[in-house]
């Protein structure tokens, strides 16, 4: 039997960091969920899938949190508190998914937080006092070598 998956390597997550998130979708799906008042009645298996989808795009959010955090400096508030909220993040997601409404509606709340961290870190990046390490230019594809 062949396989035609093929494995890539990519521990600095460059491939990741260039592919978009579906933003619009996840903040669509996470409105949903969240507008939930009780139980919806629907079937076990469709929480699940639920709880999936908004588990890959807290897992895809947090790494692009990760990434701009990279970019401040290692005792910047906003990047020790991006920290933390990434281990917070990182506890929460390793707990095993249910069919539940509580379950989906723990990783919804997840994926708004971490987007409401990304949008201030971007913003704290590309801000009018941007601020720079030297780690994060030599990792920035866009920043010009020197």
């Amino acid at each position: 039997m062949t396989s035609n998956h093929m494995v890539l390597h990519d521990p600095q997550g460059r491939i990741e960091a260039e592919l978009p998130l579906d933003r619009e979708t996840h903040q669509r799906l996470v409105a949903a969920v969240l507008g939930w008042n009780g139980d919806p009645g629907m079937h076990e298996r469709d929480y699940q899938q639920i709880a999936l989808q908004l588990n890959a795009a807290a897992h895809a959010v947090a790494g692009d949190v990760r990434r701009a955090a990279n970019h401040l400096a290692a005792d910047h508030p906003a990047r020790v508190l991006a920290e933390h909220i990434l281990e917070e993040s990182n506890r929460r997601l390793s707990r095993a998914l249910q069919g539940t409404v509580p379950c989906v509606q723990d990783r919804a709340r997840l994926c708004r937080a971490l987007y409401g961290r990304l949008d201030r870190l971007t913003d704290k990046i590309d801000g009018p006092d941007r601020i720079r390490t030297p780690d994060a230019a030599a990792c920035d594809p866009a920043s010009p070598g020197e």
